[in-house]
């Protein structure tokens, strides 16, 4: 019988080939499998017990970094999320082992989401303001984030030529190398314009950083900490108080257009979830919604003739 590391690989070749999950994906099961296989110092697949199973999430459960930090519930749970992704590898290799099912993931603390009110949005957007090329291509960075949902590693990968700026739509691989379309609003479109008009390079990237000197410098494409910074600085000159990210915008995407009416699965395709349990997270927000309408219904004001009939 192959040993546990050589099954390993098979089965992370099984997710790059015949998964098609990204390189990052395949690092983080690699890793969790192996920190899994070198505590336990297994071997062979039929040692995997739930007994062993449970021991290793004591581990875990006590397990300090560097700075003698514990790792979060939710991480715990990616490293048995992985080991369940083997064994039903093995299970389907007719390679006897500990079944998936045994395995049972530990119940996280209910997950809120931040996002921006509508209010604070304006303010974020009103905060650039000019007409250098920085200005904007950073107001185009907001618009088109907040009003299509991109996350910031989709963004950053854009390239000119993607953009179908007539239609207001285009299409992005995200997370999976999974290929959706992306609307943008009116004023992304006309934001994108403008910055797109003012720029005279011939680099391909979508957003690059701005140099003093363009003839003697390539302009290079930004990356995500370089839009986290730049969000972070307007938001500060908003003066909004609230942690504002890339993702934040992601959630305030989501949340107005439940807001306004728009389904979880329509709001599921939008933002590229492969499952529609990553996209519940916004049920804070379809809970509101169900709360107004109720409030509405059952604590209007009591007409005289309700009053006459008690």
């Amino acid at each position: 019988m192959p040993s546990l590391n050589d099954l390993m690989e098979d089965f992370l070749e099984h997710l790059e080939i015949d998964k098609n999950r990204s390189q990052k994906t395949v690092a983080n099961y690699e890793h969790y499998l192996s920190k899994f296989l070198s505590w336990s110092k297994i071997v062979h697949p039929n040692q995997i017990t739930e007994e062993l199973v449970h021991k290793f999430r004591v581990y875990l459960s006590h397990f300090t970094d560097d700075q003698g930090r514990c790792i979060s519930t939710k991480t715990q749970n990616y490293y048995i999320i992985a080991l369940r992704g083997f064994l039903r590898y093995l299970s389907r290799k007719n390679i006897p082992s500990l079944a998936a099912e045994k395995i049972d993931l530990a119940k996280n603390k209910e997950h809120t989401v931040d996002f921006l009110e509508k209010e604070e949005v304006e303010e974020l957007l009103a905060a650039v303001h000019g007409n250098s090329l920085i200005k904007l291509r950073d107001r185009a960075i907001l618009e088109l984030l907040f009003s299509s949902g991109l996350r910031v590693s989709e963004l950053i990968g854009l390239n000119r030529d993607q953009l179908n700026l007539e239609k207001k739509e285009f299409s992005v691989i995200g997370k999976g190398s999974k290929a959706r379309i992306v609307f943008i609003s009116q004023r992304a479109k006309n934001a994108l314009e403008n910055y797109l008009q003012k720029r005279t390079d011939i680099n391909p990237a979508l957003f690059v950083r701005i140099v003093k000197y363009p003839e003697q410098h390539d302009y290079l494409r930004l990356t995500a900490r370089s839009i986290q910074r730049i969000i972070k600085k307007y938001a500060i000159q908003a003066g909004i108080v609230k942690k504002v990210t890339p993702h934040v915008l992601r959630h305030s995407f989501a949340t107005q257009l439940l807001q306004n009416g728009a389904d979880i699965r329509s709001v599921q395709a939008l933002l590229g979830h492969s499952s529609i349990n990553t996209t519940q997270i916004y049920t804070h927000v379809t809970n509101q919604k169900l709360k107004e309408i109720y409030q509405k219904f059952h604590e209007k004001k009591i007409s005289p003739d309700d009053n006459r009939q008690k």
